[in-house]
């Protein structure tokens, strides 16, 4: 078996995110972390918060960040396996950088803090995503211009997230219905991330990541800028940075991992949206998402069997 573990953006933060970890003592120190930088516990915040806190761009990236973190270690108490392999999806990635062993938990928790703080800083006050899924490129990027919007990830099978004002992508959505789209909507995120509106908060946040302390990756990293493997994270820190105003090509990324030989993907969540673009892509590869499952003997269990 050759192992991808793909973490999960924001979007799809829930009440119950943490429920398999509750009483997982390999969590705890992520815990611990997070805790420290959200101001709670990320359990209890997701229980208690209000539900446009529990999707506002900090704490969202925040919770996201620290589940995959955490699921890791709780299925991983000694290391995921050497040869596996570690991806992530807008955020996602700064998960998968510590996931890979690039920062520690501590230390990848407080960057995506800054990251989200940069992006709140140099974003608009009516800034979101929405998706469009069934038109062409082509006839996206169409609609992108019309509206003033931009493609921020390019996914498989032709879906399309885009990126700007709120009234704007309300608009292309309708726009896009009305034009033959299977399906487009706004999405639960208040940013335009990987979109030009997001260049002020490039540098800030690269000089955030140059103040980190970087070790080598323990697992194979693919980004999602050019779907490469980082070797070196000084070298690969810039595009990472970059991302904030650039597109994200993440079918390139589900096909790179086909080619390097992947067999099986997990998706880490919250959620199962990367598990739903990757099985119909890659129909000779076993996928599932963590919240597939009810337990983490459960995941083990299907981990052994393949």
């Amino acid at each position: 078996m050759t192992l991808a573990l793909l973490c999960s953006g924001q979007g799809h933060q829930n009440r119950e995110m943490f429920r398999l970890l509750a009483a997982e003592p390999e969590a705890q120190p992520i815990f611990e972390a997070a805790t420290a930088v959200l101001g709670t516990h990320p359990a209890d915040f997701c229980r208690t918060a209000p539900e446009a806190a529990l999707h506002a761009n900090r704490e969202g990236q925040i919770l996201c960040v620290t589940r995959a973190l955490a699921i890791t270690c709780a299925l991983f108490p000694t290391g995921a396996p050497g040869e596996a392999m570690v991806a992530g999806y807008s955020v996602g990635e700064m998960a998968a950088w510590g996931v890979a062993g690039i920062w520690s938990p501590m230390d990848t928790l407080r960057l995506v803090d800054q990251r989200a703080r940069a992006m709140d800083a140099a974003g608009g006050p009516d800034d979101g995503l929405g998706y469009v899924r069934g038109l062409p490129k082509a006839a996206v990027q169409e609609l992108a211009d019309r509206f003033g919007c931009a493609i921020a990830i390019v996914n498989p099978d032709l879906l399309f997230i885009l990126g700007g004002a709120r009234q704007s992508i309300d608009a292309l959505c309708t726009a896009a219905l009305e034009e033959g789209a299977v399906r487009a909507a706004p999405m639960s995120v208040h940013v335009a991330s990987h979109t030009p509106r997001l260049t002020g908060a490039v540098a800030p946040f690269d000089k955030a990541l140059a103040s980190a302390v970087m070790s080598r990756p323990t697992l194979r990293l693919m980004t999602a800028i050019g779907a490469t493997l980082v070797v070196n994270p000084e070298r690969a820190r810039g595009g990472l940075a970059r991302q904030l105003a650039e597109r994200i090509d993440w079918a390139d990324v589900i096909e790179a991992l086909a080619e390097r030989g992947v067999t099986t993907i997990l998706e880490l969540g919250p959620g199962r949206a990367l598990a739903e673009m990757a099985a119909p892509a890659l129909p000779g590869i076993r996928v599932r998402a963590v919240d597939d499952f009810h337990s983490l003997t459960g995941i083990q269990a299907w981990l052994a069997a393949n």
